[in-house]
């Protein structure tokens, strides 16, 4: 990547999407303030597409390419220029500009695409530079004993650079609160769309890119086109599946997109849901409900909490949710105080029982 000239300004860059973008390539494009290409960023947005990512995932590379750029140009920066000591000074950008703090989780995908970028502009991976201490990752046979064999003339690995992530313990629903919160949907749209989050596990954008073609993919499930373009087969129990019929005759307009969930007034009645659009509706049933919490993703998780609780297996869950690795959804799965509690007194019980018989025996 070219070095930025000292007098452009961060609004300069701008990521567009393009609507006729050709096939394999991406549809998102940084652009400069004439509107011209950056080109090493488009080629590198261009070879994910080709590599079949989502447009989901192209998208979030780019607005990440997009941030980085800004920086960048705000300290007369180039790619190729960069070395670990510059992706210190770019978290602590990150994590102390005032009023707009970026995520623990959001720094390190920042810091994944960086990488991905050098290595795919210079060839080779961020050098460390001076003023950086780069941890070493052991690998089996760096130590002695039994397994020191394996590792002669291999050098550990270098970690890469990452901020610490807080662990937080995100609470389900109870039955309680989910029935305040779908019973405060008015329309059978929304009705449905709670359904399939808390009843089949779906994610906000697994939703709003059903078609009808999906639901009647099966009798007993629908299809569901999930991150990374990887499809699966949910199964749809009988009440989500009635009000999505109720919807679809009572309330979706006749002329309508091919999207299953469309908007239902205003100028845009009849155009796919959107995001966004999703969004707003929780927003607003949060409020009228007083459930402060209920967005669409602890709906996810109350799912997959609700169905570990029940004895389901970990496997099936996992292809339920659209999980590729177990490690994934042991994520979702947590004891609560409440489910420490309640094992407590069960396990303690079986154990007075067993001290009593074994004093009748003696």
């Amino acid at each position: 990547m070219p070095q930025q000239n000292p007098t452009r300004k961060n609004n300069e860059f701008r990521l567009i999407r393009l609507e006729d973008a050709p096939p394999a390539t991406s549809p998102y494009r940084l652009t400069d303030r004439a509107g011209a290409d950056v080109a090493p960023v488009n080629r590198f947005l261009d070879a994910l597409a080709t590599r079949g990512l989502s447009g989901r995932t192209v998208r979030s590379y780019g607005y990440d390419l997009l941030h980085l750029c800004k920086w960048l140009s705000a300290r007369s920066l180039s790619v190729e220029a960069l070395c670990e000591c510059h992706l210190l000074q770019y978290i602590r950008y990150q994590r102390h500009k005032t009023g707009r703090a970026a995520a623990p989780a959001t720094i390190n995908h920042r810091l994944h695409t960086v990488r991905a970028f050098y290595r795919f502009l210079v060839g080779h991976d961020i050098p460390a530079g001076q003023g950086t201490s780069r941890p070493r990752a052991s690998i089996i046979g760096n130590r002695s004993g039994f397994l020191a064999h394996l590792g002669q003339g291999r050098r550990p690995a270098h970690t890469a650079l990452r901020v610490k992530v807080p662990r937080k313990l995100i609470y389900p629903l109870t039955n309680r609160q989910a029935a305040a919160l779908v019973d405060s949907f008015r329309t059978f749209r929304d009705r449905a769309i709670a359904g399939l989050m808390l009843l089949c596990g779906l994610r906000s954008c697994e939703v709003v890119a059903l078609t009808e073609e999906d639901l009647a993919f099966s009798d007993n499930g629908l299809r569901v086109q999930g991150k990374g373009n990887k499809e699966r087969i949910v199964p749809c129990p009988f009440e989500v599946r009635r009000t999505i019929d109720s919807y679809l005759r009572l309330e979706r307009p006749a002329r309508s997109a091919k999207a299953l969930f469309v908007v239902l007034k205003g100028p845009r009645r009849g155009r796919p849901l959107t995001l966004a659009g999703l969004r707003t509706v929780f927003r607003h049933h949060r409020k009228h409900s007083g459930l402060s919490n209920a967005n669409p993703h602890r709906l996810r998780h109350s799912f997959a909490s609700n169905m570990a609780r029940a004895g389901l297996q970990l496997t099936a869950l996992m292809k339920l949710m659209g999980h590729s690795q177990i490690s994934q959804t042991m994520r979702y799965i947590e004891f609560f105080p409440g489910d420490v509690r309640q094992e407590f007194f069960r396990v303690l019980k079986r154990l007075r029982g067993r001290s009593k018989d074994s004093g009748d025996e003696t």
